[in-house]
């Protein structure tokens, strides 16, 4: 067993010597070239793709000319009465429920409505409700009439939001905050860029790609800091994002997915009708693939690092194959992730397909289950990969400076990857 020894040139990145030494270590140069090079296309390609707002203001008015847009207003719940309904017979008994309701804003706020009679053996989506339930009512100016929309969830979610970032901030410290702050410039990215580029028209599969491509970058270096690394953690995330989105398309391709699968994709052209819907799915899956990436890559690179502080003896190929054990466990535990994401957001559509009595081979041959599928695979693959090129890298750059830290005749020779190694038993001396 040799002994741990101290390694002075730590300076709280992770890797030793910092960026003053990144001249001497050709991986690390590499790595910040080719992040250097994501940024600024990523940046060019904002700039071209940045959203003018017409596709989304015409989007909004051809909604309108289907329908399928209304005012919305807030109300208040006085009284709920079920009873037979006003067309109800002895020979065909059915039963409805009348609202009455208090609107609370809008062009008649304080006004008492009673929304026409709802039968609930035809709309059984309406729920029971108590006097001062707060709701969201649908209004429609030209005929002066209101509908039920919703239910008001918004004092639950912001209570939830709140305990969210109490519980992140409390045991993350500064860490949560900037984690939060990570998330925020994710949902501005998604609904500020992402949506509003893809309705004026421009490639759907693009700005994903550079939107992802713009959330890793900003996620990575606020929540983990300016450091090497993160730009190890960066390129290896950029990297088997590329090889994600290289496996999904062409099994998009050979699969002949239309993207007319859902309820949702048969009503989007009608409301934009340039939008190519695989093309937006498949940006989809690259976007969804990206949140399990970077959790992956900044373990294993903090854990080289680590390894790298603790036992500076350690070779190249003795780092790399330490973190490749690790890695092993990392896939493990994270290659169902993606499939239970998927598979918990499609759990109503699951059940309806479990009971058409069809073969389980004719289910996943649906296109709804087979974007899933190939999300989840190609996606899951990309996980994978993430293992061995970021830990690759970051043995790399870490072996670089030690070589640049110390005497060449003092290093020890580096030992070469012997794959039959990687097994889950513990490495020796650790």
């Amino acid at each position: 067993m040799v002994p741990v020894t101290a390694h002075g040139h730590s300076h709280g990145d992770g890797l030793p010597g910092g960026w003053e030494r990144w001249s001497q270590v050709p991986m690390l140069r590499f790595v910040v070239g080719f992040i250097a090079l994501i940024g600024f296309v990523t940046v060019v390609a904002l700039v071209a793709l940045w959203p003018t707002g017409e596709g989304r203001q015409q989007a909004i008015a051809n909604a309108d000319d289907l329908g399928l847009v209304s005012d919305r207003v807030n109300a208040t719940v006085q009284e709920q009465r079920d009873g037979p309904c006003s067309y109800s017979t002895d020979d065909n008994p059915q039963t409805c429920r009348e609202l009455t309701l208090i609107v609370e804003d809008g062009p008649e706020a304080g006004a008492l409505v009673i929304l026409p009679e709802i039968n609930l053996r035809f709309d059984s989506s309406i729920p029971s409700m108590a006097p001062s339930d707060a709701v969201i009512l649908g209004y429609e100016p030209s005929t002066n009439t209101y509908f039920f929309a919703d239910l008001d969830r918004r004092g639950p979610l912001l209570w939830l939001a709140i305990v969210f970032a109490v519980f992140v901030i409390g045991f993350g410290r500064s860490r949560g905050v900037l984690a939060l702050s990570s998330m925020a410039f994710t949902v501005v990215a998604l609904v500020g860029f992402i949506a509003p580029s893809v309705l004026d028209g421009n490639n759907a599969l693009v700005v994903c790609v550079v939107g992802a491509s713009a959330i890793a970058i900003v996620s990575l270096y606020v929540t983990h800091g300016f450091s090497p690394t993160t730009t190890v953690a960066l390129a290896g995330t950029l990297g088997a994002l590329l090889l994600t989105l290289g496996l999904a398309w062409v099994f998009f391709e050979l699969s002949r997915i239309t993207g007319l699968g859902t309820e949702e994709a048969l009503i989007l052209p009608f409301v934009a009708g340039d939008i190519d819907l695989a093309a937006l799915l498949l940006g989809g899956a690259i976007i969804g693939a990206l949140g399990a990436l970077d959790d992956i890559t900044v373990t294993q690179v903090a854990m080289v690092a680590e390894l790298h502080n603790r036992r500076p003896d350690l070779s190249r190929g003795e780092l790399f194959a330490s973190g490749i054990r690790v890695g092993q466990e990392h896939i493990a535990s994270t290659v169902n992730t993606l499939l239970l994401a998927y598979a918990g957001a499609s759990m109503p559509l699951l059940l309806l397909f479990s009971t058409s009595d069809q073969s389980l081979d004719l289910v996943a041959n649906s296109e709804v289950i087979a974007v899933e599928i190939v999300r989840t695979l190609c996606g899951s693959m990309g996980l994978v990969a993430a293992v061995p090129i970021t830990t690759a890298m970051a043995a790399l750059v870490v072996s670089g400076e030690r070589h640049a830290d110390h005497d060449p005749a003092e290093a020890p020779d580096s030992e070469s990857v012997n794959w039959e190694d990687f097994s889950p038993e513990e490495f020796d001396g650790l």
